[in-house]
């Protein structure tokens, strides 16, 4: 090669390099700053603790008499609790819930929650026009904008203010991918002429490329919440048909708590382009419970120091979908290795509306949490002829009080890191009181299997765990490439 060339191939190589440098620091830096970015006014939320008259316990559940499903049958509080809400607002109605359709491969009968729901808000906005009605929720409502959702549809042709959350505006839980989404694919136009398959059911219509572009960010507003002028509802159930044979709970509230909730639901709403909300005119109680509302990383940090705060002779009652956060698993065995009695309901994560799933993250964090305390934490799973135990509820009990968290929030990174949005409600309660008593009930019936086979030993998911699982595992926490 002569000196010409070579000077040639040099400066190719030079700017190659460089762009390749460039790029390396453009790319690190949108990683950097969309990861870390300030949230939206009024994101991560700590309302004030308020004292209550009363707090309303409802729960999903689908139980059979043996683990191939003989003799099936479901007990369903929240969503007929729900309606009766709707029925009963006179000033205004506002819901704040993740996922709303009636789509499914199944050939299972779900109940018909999506058309019910968005039917009944439908005609209670018809037969008052002028009552306020606003309904928050995820674009995976809408494909991500593929296309439009006949049930929205139908509430936006009787006047319900649909607000669809600008997830844009939240940080990216999946920094390896939403750095080159940010840089290169999100200036591409969704279009609604979808061409691929649609994932979450075969019936369900097919999306673009741009849209499953914009779903591998994995992110949400994973928020259920629903307020009314007489109550305020905070659950983890979806008004998604094939999520309603799932195991959740719910819990009601009425008083000056619900303006926290409305102030912390106004925030989603305003950022992403909706309208501000009402409020209620409401005195304080002098109940013998006290509340707040939480939401995304005051979650957490509510969480851990009420775990930290135990000691020898208290009690840890855990009823979950995913745990993964590594602040809670460690909490939770210490607390076990100080001598708190922890005991566990969770998910298999055997299945996911009718696909097969690894296990992933339940069956190697129980496997870990169990070592970890030398087998004093005990676990077991929730027996899934169908569907999914999707609650999240803890339940520590101490000398002094009970407290409760409960609501949207799984406890992983991407819920509690101030990625999605999230939202729970945590409650003090006397360890006398109806609340404790109904819940303890609750956790007791599942555990000991009272009149059904509710849940299962841990060894029956655990004999077949393997290497691979914790593996694979390990790598998602690494990358951050995870679903959950």
């Amino acid at each position: 090669m002569n000196n010409k060339k070579r000077k040639e191939w040099s400066t190719r190589k030079r700017i190659v390099m460089g762009s390749i440098g460039v790029f390396a620091l453009i790319y690190i830096a949108v990683i950097l700053y969309n990861t870390y970015r300030p949230l939206p006014e009024g994101v991560s939320y700590k309302g004030e603790m308020h004292s209550l008259d009363n707090v309303t316990f409802l729960t999903d559940l689908t139980f059979a008499d043996d683990q191939k499903g003989t003799n099936r049958r479901s007990e369903q509080e929240i969503f007929e609790h729900l309606y009766q809400m709707i029925d009963e607002a006179n000033d205004f109605i506002v819901l704040d819930m993740f996922l709303m359709d009636g789509y499914n491969d199944d050939e299972e009968s779900f109940p018909k929650i999506a058309e019910t729901l968005s039917s009944k808000l439908a005609e209670k906005k018809k037969e008052n026009p002028d009552m306020k009605i606003v309904y928050i929720t995820d674009p995976i409502n809408k494909g991500y904008g593929s296309y439009e959702s006949k049930w929205f549809d139908k509430l936006d042709e009787a006047g319900v203010e649909i607000v669809y959350t600008d997830l844009d505006k939240l940080r990216d839980s999946t920094p390896i991918y939403s750095g080159v989404y940010r840089i290169f694919f999100q200036w591409f136009e969704t279009g609604t002429n979808g061409w691929i398959k649609n994932l979450m059911a075969d019936e369900a219509p097919d999306m673009t490329a741009h849209s499953y572009l914009k779903l591998l960010n994995i992110k949400a507003n994973h928020r259920k919440v629903v307020i009314t002028d007489k109550e305020a509802l905070v659950t983890s159930s979806n008004p998604h048909n094939a999520s309603g044979l799932h195991g959740n709970i719910a819990l009601a509230v009425n008083g000056p708590i619900m303006n926290d909730i409305l102030e912390a639901e106004e925030a989603v709403s305003i950022f992403s382009g909706g309208p501000k909300l009402p409020r209620v005119d409401a005195k304080e109680q002098k109940g013998e419970y006290k509340a707040q509302y939480v939401t995304e990383r005051k979650i957490l940090k509510a969480l851990l120091k009420d775990i930290e705060a135990t000691k020898k002779g208290d009690t840890i009652r855990l009823e979950m979908f995913f745990v993964a956060k590594r602040d809670i698993v460690n909490a939770l065995v210490d607390a076990s290795n100080r001598g708190v009695d922890v005991k566990m309901i969770l998910d298999p994560n055997a299945n996911s509306f009718g696909q097969e799933k690894s296990g992933l993250p339940n069956r190697p964090m129980a496997q870990e949490l169990m070592e970890d305390s030398q087998n004093k934490i005990d676990i077991r799973w929730y027996n899934t002829v169908v569907g999914q135990y999707h609650t999240k509820m803890i339940m520590i009990q101490t000398d002094e009080k009970t407290v409760f968290s409960s609501g949207s929030a799984n406890y992983t990174e991407r819920t509690l890191d101030d990625y999605n949005l999230e939202a729970n409600l945590r409650v003090e309660a006397p360890n006398d009181s109806k609340l404790v008593n109904e819940m303890t009930t609750y956790f007791d019936r599942l555990w000991n299997n009272e009149d059904a086979m509710y849940t299962l030993d841990v060894e029956e998911y655990q004999d077949d765990f393997t290497f691979w699982q914790r593996w694979i595992y390990t790598i998602q926490k690494i990358l951050k490439v995870t679903t959950y």
